[in-house]
């Protein structure tokens, strides 16, 4: 992954005000234990028009996100803070993670394909199609510890050119699992209006997605759904509250609580929020921008990054994420 070119952006550090503890980081219940006391939100890269799809890269020390109207994606240097252009077209990329090999897999919107980069930087596309029709736009994914690569395909790489290109969908709006033996591909869920982000728990024993139809005249929730044989079941929601704002991208750390982000509604729940297993909210972190998408990294996966509108966030937490490489 050589930069290819860097730039600078908006002032980064840490944001203004700041005190310890962070004011920002709200603890709403004693569950919530991930507040550090000497830590604060850190802005630490700037100026993009919509950052999404962080993936962090432990060996090399690095978060790789996407900037999807820019056609582009970025790559962030944690030891000295350089930012350069890691891939650019990147056919208007959205959500990314790593495999179990350490490879790069992503959502490609404008070609409607999901990619996987390999270690020499060859591109693999793993599909594309279902029952002979394209995807609609891929776009978030992750993958299982049998190599299983389980993806949302809403389909917003195709309501118009901003983020892809306009094209009529020819597919409904499933949850797919691409079977890591005989490449094929199977509906996993499909009766989401707009299936979105998506995350294991911890042993993989549930499966969290998101439904952010609520543009669309549906849901703003999160559901949950127990995982057995490469199946899904008992679907049931695990969060509702939040509209008339919105979650996107999610993750579980170590001890099963679901961290998630926050945006498009009342501007003082921009950020991100964390519920404990049983559903209860537990926990913010709020930002100064809607944040679509969000990971763990740092040497001891104890850094949350958030992909927040037009900047990227760090904040060390008291809690470690799961299913970091």
């Amino acid at each position: 992954m050589r930069p290819t070119q860097s730039f600078r952006g908006l002032p980064l550090g840490l944001l203004p005000d700041t005190r310890y503890p962070d004011p920002r980081i709200e603890v709403l219940d004693r569950r919530f234990t991930a507040r550090q006391g000497n830590a604060g939100i850190e802005r630490i890269a700037s100026g993009f028009r919509w950052a999404e799809g962080p993936v962090y890269f432990r060996d090399l020390r690095c978060l790789v996100f996407s900037d999807i109207p820019n056609n582009r994606m970025l790559r962030w240097n944690e030891e000295d803070g350089h930012l350069s252009v890691f891939r650019a077209p990147s056919h208007y990329t959205n959500g990314n993670t790593r495999d179990r090999a350490g490879r790069l897999v992503s959502c490609e919107h404008d070609s409607r394909r999901v990619t996987r980069t390999e270690h020499d930087g060859r591109i693999t596309v793993l599909i594309d199609r279902f029952d002979g029709r394209p995807l609609n736009a891929p776009n978030d994914v992750v993958v299982a510890s049998d190599g299983a690569v389980w993806f949302t395909d809403p389909g917003y790489g195709i309501d118009g050119p901003y983020e892809g290109h306009a094209a009529a969908a020819e597919l409904p709006r499933n949850v797919y699992r691409l079977d890591p033996a005989s490449g094929t591909a199977t509906v996993v869920a499909d009766d989401f209006v707009r299936p979105n982000g998506l995350c294991f728990s911890p042993d993989e024993q549930r499966l969290y997605v998101v439904d952010s139809g609520i543009s669309h005249g549906g849901p703003a929730h999160i559901r949950v759904f127990d995982v057995a044989a490469g199946r899904l079941s008992n679907g049931r929601v695990f969060a509702e509250d939040f509209a008339p704002g919105m979650t996107d991208g999610l993750r579980c750390d170590t001890q099963g609580n679901v961290w998630c982000s926050m945006g498009w509604g009342d501007p003082a729940e921009d950020g991100v929020r964390c519920y404990a297993p049983d559903g209860a909210l537990i926990g913010k972190v709020h930002l100064p921008e809607g944040c679509a998408n969000l990971c763990f990294g740092g040497p001891k996966k104890d850094r949350l990054f958030m992909c927040a509108s037009t900047s990227v966030y760090a904040l060390y937490v008291n809690a470690e994420g799961a299913q970091v490489p």
